[in-house]
């Protein structure tokens, strides 16, 4: 109930109360109604209304001056005002020019950054590549194949360098330790600490914007498959050098990752399809080297490299060339892992030679 105590001296104060006796089953924003009354005192009552002509019900009355009176019927208010409630704050709609000039805005600045990352490839300058495909991924949009091919390749040469530098300091730091330089082996793993935090940094930036961006945005088999492998391999390349609970859980999320995209995969795509070996490819390299499980490495890829050879003259023209490239990469992997596989009775041997992946 709104009530008001003034004096000549004060100004009005309200406190709003609805009076819960009045239907409102429409749903029309509701009209504040007064009604004068001539009552001796100052105070006053509102009624909400859905219409000025609107059966009211006995009761609420208002006096805004007891010199003012005003007849009332059960039916109809003779004279009523009407104090409206504020309209619940609803986003504007926009026009379709101002729609159309957005998009046109995205689809310049798309075409910019994707020709920056062109440019940034050829030049070699992969930080700058990636940061002009992270800003196309951060539209929100599905990208095409050369989009994504351009986000992956950026990110592949980023850490693909880092990774490099960690295999030959930790070869290095083996061998100082074999010889018991304790002073050597203290600065290379200072060192190889600094390159770790770099390897984390690029890996979490991606898995973020494959989380957030890339495969809420991904609508087609072939793009989640794409961007759940995406996940996978940068999760097992946090497994690579991280210890302890950290690498367990870096492999389990890796795992994980490459399963979902298995499962698509089978569904979504034929055998042959240069995405599905390269998983299969890097799948399989994930049980070699961060499960450690030879025999499991080489059933995966003997299974993907029989199925695609089983489909081959089906491989149309565009794909041949990356699918039998991959092909042969599991067939190099199947030959090198064979040799490690245990004799009966046995251990498996491991190399050290990083192995062939996408």
């Amino acid at each position: 109930m709104i009530k008001s105590n003034r004096s000549s001296s004060q100004s009005t104060s309200c406190d709003l109360d609805v009076n819960p006796t009045v239907e409102t089953s429409r749903a029309d924003a509701p009209v504040l109604i007064a009604v004068f009354s001539p009552a001796p005192n100052r105070h006053f009552h509102f009624m909400f209304s859905r219409s000025p002509h609107q059966r009211t019900q006995s009761g609420p009355l208002i006096q805004l001056h007891p010199s003012e009176h005003i007849q009332r019927s059960d039916s109809f208010l003779k004279r009523q005002f009407y104090c409206l409630p504020s309209p619940p704050k609803q986003q504007s709609l926009k026009s379709e020019e101002e729609t159309k000039a957005e998009k046109e805005v995205t689809n310049m600045e798309r075409e910019q950054q994707v020709y920056l990352a062109r440019l940034a490839e050829q030049a070699e300058r992969y930080e700058e590549m990636v940061e002009a495909m992270k800003s196309v991924a951060k539209l929100d949009v599905e990208l095409t194949v050369e989009e994504r091919n351009l986000l992956s390749v950026g990110y592949k040469n980023v850490i693909g360098a880092r990774r490099a530098s960690w295999r030959i300091l930790s070869s290095i730091e083996q061998k100082e330790e074999a010889k018991g330089n304790e002073q050597n082996v203290k600065r290379i793993k200072e060192y190889r600490q600094k390159v770790e935090d770099e390897l984390a940094k690029i890996c979490n930036d991606i898995l973020s914007v494959i989380d957030k961006h890339l495969i809420p945005s991904s609508s087609t088999g072939e793009s989640t498959v794409f961007y759940c492998k995406m996940k996978g391999d940068y999760f097992r390349y946090l497994a690579e050098f991280k210890s302890g609970d950290d690498r367990k859980e870096a492999a389990d999320q890796s795992l994980e990752a490459y399963e979902a995209a298995t499962t698509t995969a089978n569904s979504d795509l034929p055998p042959t399809h240069p995405i599905r070996l390269g998983l299969a490819l890097n799948f399989s390299v994930f049980y070699y080297e961060i499960l450690n499980s030879a025999e499991r490495a080489c059933h995966l890829a003997k299974q993907a490299f029989d199925e695609a050879i089983a489909e081959l003259d089906s491989l149309n023209e565009e794909s041949y060339k990356d699918s039998t490239l991959i092909m042969q990469l599991l067939r190099d992997n199947l030959t090198l892992w064979t040799s490690d596989l245990p004799e009966e009775g046995g251990e498996q041997s491991k190399g050290d030679e990083p192995q062939a992946e996408s």
